[in-house]
C-alpha cells in the first residue's frame, strides 16, 4: 500500500465518539449496499454544497470552497460508480439513513443561525466520513482499501473548510453550538438503526 495516509488527529478529537465496533462488522457484511450509499452521500455531498452557492451569493469565499468541493465529491461519486459497475453491482434506490435529517433538524431557521448550522453540520459529515474510510479500509480488499484512503485528505480538508466558513458566518465563538450539534451526531451514531447505511448507527438495534 502506497496511499499515504494523513494525520486524522483532529478529526478524533473533534468528533465526541469513535464508530461502533458493531457498524463496521455490518459494513464488511454487505459490501455492495456500503457502496451504493456511498454513491449516494457523494451526490448529496455535491447538492449540498451547490445549494449553499446558490444561496448565499454574496459569500465569495463560500462560493469558491463550495464550488471546489461540489467538484470534488462529484468525481468520488464517479469513482464509486466506477468501482460499482467493474464488480456488476447495480445502483437501486435506497432509502436515507436519520444521520443527515437528525442533523438538519436541529438547524435553526433564522440567519446567520442557518448557515452557521448548516456549515457546522457539513463539518460533522465530513470529519464522521473520514474516520469511517479510515476505520474500515485496513479490512478491505486492496482496490477498496487504496481507494479509501485516497479520501481521507479531501475529505480531511472539506472539514476543516466547513468548520472555518461557519466561524467567519457567525458574529461570536460557534464552540457552543459545535458541541450541541457534536451531542446530537453522537446519539445518531451510538444508537440502533433498523438498517445499515454508510451513516448509519448501529443497525439491528433499533
Amino acid at each position: 500500500m502506497t496511499t499515504e495516509v494523513p494525520d486524522l488527529s483532529a478529526i478524533h478529537e473533534f468528533l465526541l465518539c469513535p464508530t461502533p465496533d458493531a457498524w463496521v462488522e455490518a459494513a464488511l457484511a454487505e459490501p455492495e449496499l456500503m457502496l451504493v450509499d456511498h454513491a449516494n452521500c457523494e451526490k448529496k455531498a455535491a447538492g449540498t454544497a451547490l445549494n449553499l452557492m446558490f444561496r448565499y451569493l454574496d459569500n465569495f469565499e463560500l462560493l469558491n470552497k463550495m464550488s471546489r468541493l461540489a467538484r470534488e465529491e462529484l468525481r468520488h461519486f464517479e469513482q464509486v460508480i466506477a468501482i460499482m459497475k467493474k464488480r456488476g453491482i447495480a445502483y437501486p434506490h435506497i432509502s436515507a439513513s436519520r444521520y443527515a435529517a437528525g442533523l438538519r433538524k436541529e438547524v435553526r431557521g433564522a440567519e446567520p443561525g442557518r448557515l452557521v448550522d448548516t456549515l457546522i453540520c457539513g463539518a460533522i459529515i465530513e470529519a464522521r466520513s473520514c474516520e469511517r474510510f479510515a476505520r474500515i479500509a485496513p479490512q478491505l480488499d486492496e482496490e477498496l482499501q487504496k481507494f479509501y484512503l485516497s479520501l481521507l485528505k479531501s475529505e480531511a480538508r472539506h472539514f476543516r473548510d466547513y468548520l472555518t466558513l461557519a466561524q467567519k458566518a457567525s458574529g461570536e465563538d460557534i464552540t457552543p453550538r459545535v458541541n450541541a450539534l457534536l451531542e446530537v451526531e453522537r446519539k445518531l451514531v451510538e444508537e440502533g438503526d433498523g438498517e445499515f447505511r454508510f451513516h448509519s448507527g448501529v443497525p439491528g438495534l433499533a
